[in-house]
């Protein structure tokens, strides 16, 4: 009797204790799963921006860079006959034929030079010599100064530029800075239109005229708003008519005029936005615009979208200027800071 009884009462004891068990190993398997979440968001939200660029690049990584690799991964020994497939491949890729020659000459020497002898460390070797043609700023874009930063943005029609301008409003707002974006595209009317709905987004002030306006008394009424507002950049678009050379390049002239006529000798930003999916079009219009206006860089846009890429680099050393975005996809920060470290590991690894 006495026996059942304290097997009942211990019994219990024993279903209690087991309850308050169970109850807290739930509740540190609860903080456990939490923390893991928590975790692997702040990963992600690490891997983010720049391990996402691997990612993005998929397409010009697995046509150009996988094919290269395997050229190399198959051969048994370093000889003419390997560079000569090389050659071809990154001519294929948008390179061109005159930095393609730059860029295998380059790599013979360095493998020669570092007694490289088997042929998949040659990749290794291409990765540093394609990593030395590109160019990019280690300054902020733009300067960090008192006075009003000026922007221009140039290049074709349909290149990407007014979204690239909503974009990098967007990015400066967001760093707190006081944007106002200026609509010098004024034979657009979808142009104006554009920025109209980028400004909105982004919570800048936009200037405007009529269609078909003077584009140089745009500019001037944009700087003297930037002025009156106290803004502290001023992005302003440009009309890409290229087929029209000469006006285009009058038109121009005339908005560096204005514009150094409103800031006096300060250095201010001209920068080329070029489509990566043109090909080696785009190396001509490179040409084109360097001639009529004072580049300071290029931004190189829809690089997701293609299988060859190589333009970037043909690019960087027919301008000798550096590259200061890319554009990756649609969403803001889809326009990447250009890191030529990240750009060359997410398209060799």
């Amino acid at each position: 009797m006495k026996m059942a009884f304290w097997n009942k009462l211990f019994g219990k004891k024993e279903k209690e204790n087991l309850e308050e068990l169970e109850e807290v190993l739930e509740e540190q398997e609860t903080v456990t799963e939490e923390s893991m979440e928590k975790d692997s968001s702040e990963t992600e939200k690490a891997k983010g921006i720049f391990a996402s660029l691997h990612e993005k690049l998929f397409q010009t990584r697995e046509g150009l860079f996988s094919k290269m690799k395997s050229l190399f991964s198959s051969r048994k020994v370093i000889d003419d006959a390997m560079y000569e497939e090389l050659e071809e491949l990154l001519v294929q890729s948008d390179i061109g034929l005159e930095m393609t020659q730059k860029i295998v000459r380059d790599l013979e020497g360095a493998v020669k030079k570092q007694g490289v002898k088997n042929p998949e460390e040659v990749y290794t070797v291409l990765k540093t010599v394609m990593e030395d043609y590109l160019i990019e700023s280690e300054e902020k874009f733009p300067r960090e100064e008192q006075n009003l930063q000026v922007i221009l943005i140039v290049g074709v029609n349909g290149v990407g530029k007014t979204t690239t301008i909503g974009k990098i409003a967007a990015k400066l707002k967001k760093e707190g800075k006081k944007v106002i974006l200026g609509a010098g595209d004024t034979f657009r009317a979808a142009a104006v239109e554009q920025l109209e709905e980028w400004a909105r987004r982004s919570e800048a002030e936009l200037v405007k005229g009529k269609e078909g306006a003077d584009p140089g008394s745009v500019v001037f009424d944009t700087l003297s708003k930037a002025e009156e507002i106290g803004a502290d950049v001023a992005i302003i678009d440009t009309a890409g008519r290229l087929h029209n050379k000469g006006y285009l390049m009058k038109e121009l002239e005339k908005i560096n005029n204005v514009v150094r006529k409103k800031i006096g000798d300060r250095y201010y930003e001209s920068i080329l936005v070029i489509d990566g999916t043109t090909g080696q079009n785009a190396l001509n219009q490179a040409k084109e615009f360097n001639e009529v206006t004072r580049l300071t860089g290029f931004i190189i846009t829809k690089l997701d979208g293609t299988a060859k890429g190589g333009i970037v680099f043909s690019l960087s050393e027919l301008l000798q200027k550096p590259i200061r975005f890319i554009g990756v996809g649609e969403k803001i920060e889809d326009l990447r800071k250009f890191s030529k470290k990240d750009f060359i590991a997410a398209l060799f690894e």
